[in-house]
C-alpha cells in the first residue's frame, strides 16, 4: 500500500507527461507482480463495487477521532472530499506496516463486503491505525469506489510497453478487458501482460478472445456551411448513420465467440442470438459494430431503453428475448482470416466488410450518399425520425486507431442538436478534484404543470423557502419535480458565480448535498428520455448537460413535465 500511495502522490503532483510516465515505469519495474497487477487495474480505470457504506466510514472516523458529527460535516464542507477529510481528522496511528497492495485488496478490503457493520467498523479502524495520512486517504478511495488519479490510460499503456519492450499497440490490445471484475488481477495475468509476442510458423499470433482497442470519434462542431473547408470533398468520406445502441466487438477465434462492449466488459452471455450468428463465421474474424434491438420488419431500431432491459438482467427469459431481439449492425472488419486489418485504409476495410456481410447475411451499416455537405446537413435533420443520433464520418484513408486519436486517421461524430428544456436548480453538491471546493454538481427540476400565474409559482417557492414538505403528486398542487443531474457545460467563471449563489441560498444540508432556494433557470440538453421510478418526475434523461444559464428567464416560465414528455415524444 505504501508503494502505491507514493505512486499516487507522484502522479497527482505532476502535470508533466514525461514525469508521469517515469513514475509509472519505475513502479511497474520494482513492485511485486501481484501488486503491480492491482495497480494496473486501478490506473486503467478499474472500479470495484463500493465495499462499505459511506455513512459507516464517517461513523468510524468520528469515533476514532473523538469528534462530533457536526464537526466532521464542517470539515467535509471545507475540504470537499470524504477521503481527504477522514485522512486528516484521524489521530496518528499506533503502528506502521508495509503490506502490499494485492494483500490489502484480497485479504482485507474485498472480504469487507457482506460482513456485519460492526465487524466492518472494527476492521476499518484497525486498518487506519496501521497507515499514515497518505495511506488512509488512498484506502478510503479504494473502499468507497471513488479512486481517481490524474493519469490517462494512454500513459499507463505507454509505461507498460516500455517496461515490457513491446509496441504500444500490442499493450493497448492486451489491456482491453483488464478491468473486467470477473477476471481479478493476479501475478500470472501481469506476467502475461508483459510477455513477449509469440507467433506460429505462419506469423499468426494467438490472441485468444482478446478484442482490439476501440477507435473513437471526435465531436464535429463546424457549421454546415463550413464543412467543405473543414473536411474537403464529400467523396473523401464514408458517411454512416450514428446509431444509439451498445458499441461492441464480436470476436470469433478457435471455434469460440466472445462479445466485448466498448466499456471493456465481456457481455457474451447477454446476447445469445448474436453468438449463434457469429458461430458460423470463419475463425480469425473480428467485427466492430453496434448491438441494437431491431424488431423483424421494422425500418428503424427500437429505443435504447428496450436494449437497456437486456443489459440490466442477469437472466434472459424467453419473453424478453422475443420482445427485444438484438442484432449486430456491422461497422468495420478489424480481423479477417486471422490477420489484423486495422492498418489497412478505411476504404479497403469497407470493401472487405461488405463482402463479408453479404456472405454471412450480416446487417451492414449502410453508407449514406449525398451530393454535398448541405445535402448531408438536410438529411441529418431527419436523424431522430430514423432512430439515430446523427452521422459518423470516416475518412477513406484512415486506419483503425486506438482510442480517441487523429494520428492514424480521423473519425468524426456529427450528432443532432440535443433536446433541451429550461429547468430550475434545486440541489447542489461539491465537485471532485480541482472543483472539490466548489458546488458544481447540480440537480434540476421542472414544474409538475404550468403555473397559473407568476404568483402561484412564487407561492411554491415561498413554501420551499419555509422548508414545507412538497404536496402529494395526486393532489394536483403545483410543485417542482427533480428529473436530472448535470455537472458539465459551464465555464470556470460561471461555476464560481453559481457557487456563490448556492452558498447564499442554501436551505438545508444533507451530508455533501445542499438544497437551495430556487433562483436560477438553466437550459438543460439531453439525448433521450425514459421512465424512472427513482425520480419524482417519473422520468430520467440520457446524458444531461448544462447548455447555458437562463438569466433572462423567470422561474415561473421554466418548462413543465408535460413539455418534457412532449419533447421526447416528438423526437
Amino acid at each position: 500500500m505504501r508503494r502505491f500511495a507514493e505512486l499516487y502522490r507522484a502522479l497527482d503532483a505532476s502535470t508533466a507527461t514525461q514525469a508521469k510516465v517515469a513514475a509509472l515505469r519505475d513502479h511497474f519495474q520494482h513492485a511485486p507482480a501481484a501488486d503491480a497487477a492491482w495497480a494496473v487495474y486501478f490506473l486503467a480505470g478499474g472500479r470495484p463495487r463500493q465495499l462499505v457504506p459511506t455513512a459507516l466510514l464517517r461513523e468510524v472516523a468520528c469515533r476514532q477521532a473523538g469528534i462530533d458529527d457536526w464537526l466532521f460535516d464542517a470539515c467535509y464542507q471545507a475540504v470537499g472530499d470524504l477521503a481527504e477529510t477522514i485522512a486528516h481528522v484521524l489521530p496518528p496511528g499506533s503502528c506502521a506496516e508495509d503490506t502490499g497492495l494485492a494483500a490489502w485488496m484480497e485479504q482485507r478490503l474485498l472480504p469487507l463486503r457482506g460482513l456485519a457493520p460492526a465487524e466492518q467498523a472494527a476492521r476499518i479502524a484497525a486498518a487506519w491505525d496501521g497507515l499514515d495520512t497518505a495511506g488512509r486517504f488512498l484506502l478510503v478511495k479504494l473502499i468507497g469506489g471513488g479512486f481517481r488519479v490524474g493519469v490517462s490510460r494512454l500513459l499507463v499503456q505507454r509505461a507498460l510497453a516500455e517496461v515490457a519492450g513491446l509496441e504500444a499497440q500490442v499493450m493497448a490490445q492486451r489491456l482491453v478487458g483488464w478491468t473486467d471484475a470477473r477476471s481479478p488481477p493476479s501475478a500470472a495475468r501481469y506476467a502475461a501482460l508483459l510477455a513477449p509476442v509469440a507467433a506460429d510458423a505462419d506469423g499468426h499470433v494467438d490472441r485468444g478472445g482478446q478484442p482490439y482497442p476501440f477507435f473513437l470519434a471526435h465531436a464535429l462542431q463546424a457549421a454546415p456551411e463550413a464543412l467543405h473547408d473543414t473536411l474537403g470533398p464529400t467523396g473523401d468520406w464514408l458517411v454512416e448513420w450514428k446509431y444509439d445502441g451498445v458499441r461492441a466487438q464480436v470476436v470469433k477465434r478457435a471455434g469460440q465467440v466472445w462479445i466485448w462492449s466498448r466499456g471493456e466488459e465481456l457481455v457474451t452471455e447477454r446476447f445469445p442470438e448474436v453468438v449463434q450468428q457469429a458461430a458460423t463465421w470463419p475463425d480469425g474474424t473480428v467485427v466492430d459494430g453496434e448491438l441494437l434491438v431491431w424488431p423483424a420488419g421494422s425500418a428503424t431500431p427500437a429505443p435504447f431503453n428496450l436494449l437497456q432491459q437486456r443489459l440490466n438482467r442477469k437472466t434472459l427469459p424467453k419473453k424478453l428475448l422475443a420482445d427485444a431481439p438484438v442484432s449486430l449492425l456491422a461497422y468495420d472488419l478489424l480481423e479477417a482470416d486471422g490477420v489484423d486489418r486495422r492498418a489497412e485504409p478505411q476504404g479497403r476495410r469497407r470493401d472487405r466488410l461488405e463482402a463479408f456481410a453479404a456472405a454471412q447475411r450480416l446487417r451492414l451499416s449502410p453508407a449514406v450518399v449525398a451530393d454535398d455537405w448541405a445535402a448531408y446537413a438536410a438529411l441529418r435533420g431527419s436523424a431522430r425520425e430514423r432512430g439515430v443520433e446523427g452521422f459518423m464520418l470516416k475518412h477513406g484513408t484512415s486506419h483503425y486507431g486506438s482510442g480517441r486519436t487523429k494520428s492514424e486517421g480521423t473519425w468524426w461524430k456529427w450528432k443532432v442538436d440535443p433536446l433541451a428544456v429550461d429547468a430550475v436548480l434545486v440541489y447542489a453538491q461539491a465537485g471532485h478534484g480541482r472543483r472539490a471546493s466548489l458546488y458544481t454538481d447540480y440537480t434540476f427540476a421542472v414544474w409538475s404543470r404550468a403555473p397559473a400565474s407568476a404568483a402561484e409559482a412564487q407561492g411554491v417557492l415561498d413554501a420551499i423557502a419555509r422548508r414545507e414538505p412538497a404536496p402529494a403528486r395526486s393532489s394536483g398542487a403545483l410543485q417542482l419535480l427533480p428529473f436530472a443531474k448535470a455537472y458539465s457545460g459551464l465555464s470556470d467563471e460561471e461555476f464560481r458565480a453559481v457557487d456563490r449563489v448556492i452558498r447564499a441560498t442554501t436551505l438545508e444540508k444533507f451530508g455533501p448535498v445542499r438544497s437551495v432556494r430556487p433562483s436560477l433557470v438553466f437550459e438543460i440538453g439531453f439525448e433521450g428520455l425514459q421512465p424512472s421510478p427513482r425520480h419524482k418526475s417519473g422520468v430520467a434523461v440520457r446524458f444531461p448537460r448544462m447548455l447555458r444559464i437562463r438569466h433572462d428567464k423567470p422561474l415561473h416560465e421554466a418548462d413543465t413535465l408535460e413539455s418534457l414528455l412532449a419533447l421526447a415524444a416528438g423526437a
